[in-house]
């Protein structure tokens, strides 16, 4: 009988956290994820928005350069002919990279994003169409530079993944204390990737393939076996950039398996130590 009422008991118990988990909201679940990470919470303001965000100081030595982390695109639909009421990512790519870095750094999320998309300005259409557009991006720097005012950050280093990425270059250029950007599946060219894919146009959103980031290095890597971002479509857009760095990882897709190789993306961005060769296997082409 104690047996049968243990399991019963045991069998509730993970019924409830199921339920609780289903349940829990996207936001919650990065929040929660967040914490368990140890990062500060931090509720930015941008362009008139409400911007997510997470906060880890340095583990080591304490430095000048700050890395901000900016997530793909996250849930814009939930099928092709019907729009997401709440675009937050489920997959949070960026956040767990940031676990792994022992630099300063920021997660910063969009407007309207995390909880937000029921807020004064916000419509489905900053999460479509113009996932990139302008007033998405100064909401973005906005947002950063009222996180830098009272800091003494005098170096940036910006990570994107997926739409993130798009993110990354076209926010490079407004900051002059941008030193190099790192893209991971980046949609590096709106006008293509809607092409290839057959969706209608991101119309009044900004293609970072026309933004220039003057000087600014670059290193963008793409998976092999990616069906989002193909690098036969977006590597000859990532060549021909200025300064940039591409390279194409053998059994990656659009998700996996960026941890594996973080710390040696890192390491190429001279973000740890100088820019020695790096152990992944990568096709490199610069």
């Amino acid at each position: 009988m104690d047996t049968w009422r243990t399991f019963a008991v045991a069998g509730a118990a993970l019924f409830t956290a199921l339920w609780v988990a289903g349940c829990a909201s996207p936001t919650q679940r990065i929040n929660e994820e967040a914490a368990d990470f140890g990062f500060e919470h931090l509720d930015l303001k941008g362009n008139g928005f409400r911007l997510n965000a997470f906060f880890k100081p340095a583990k080591t030595a304490s430095t000048k350069r700050l890395h901000v982390y900016l997530e793909g695109d996250g849930t814009p639909w939930v099928s092709r002919w019907t729009v997401s009421d709440d675009p937050t990512p489920r997959d949070p790519v960026m956040l767990r990279l940031m676990a792994l870095d022992e630099s300063p750094a920021l997660y910063l999320g969009r407007p309207c994003y995390y909880g937000y998309s029921a807020d004064s300005g916000c419509s489905p259409v900053l999460w479509t169409h113009r996932r990139y557009g302008p007033e998405v991006i100064d909401g973005l720097a906005d947002a950063l530079q009222s996180f830098l005012r009272n800091r003494a950050f005098s170096e940036l280093v910006l990570f994107g993944h997926s739409g993130g990425g798009a993110l990354a270059v076209l926010l490079a250029p407004r900051f002059p204390q941008t030193s190099a950007v790192v893209t991971l599946a980046g949609n590096l060219d709106i006008d293509a990737w809607t092409a290839y894919h057959g969706y209608s146009p991101l119309a009044g959103s900004l293609n970072p393939a026309e933004t220039k980031t003057n000087g600014i290095a670059e290193y963008h890597y793409f998976g092999e076996t990616d069906r989002s971002i193909p690098p036969s479509v977006f590597e000859p857009v990532a060549k021909r950039r200025p300064h940039a760095r591409v390279f194409v990882l053998p059994d990656f897709d659009h998700r996996c398996c960026w941890q594996e190789v973080w710390k040696d993306v890192l390491r190429r961005a001279g973000c740890i130590g100088q820019d020695p060769a790096t152990t992944f296997n990568a096709q490199t082409h610069e």
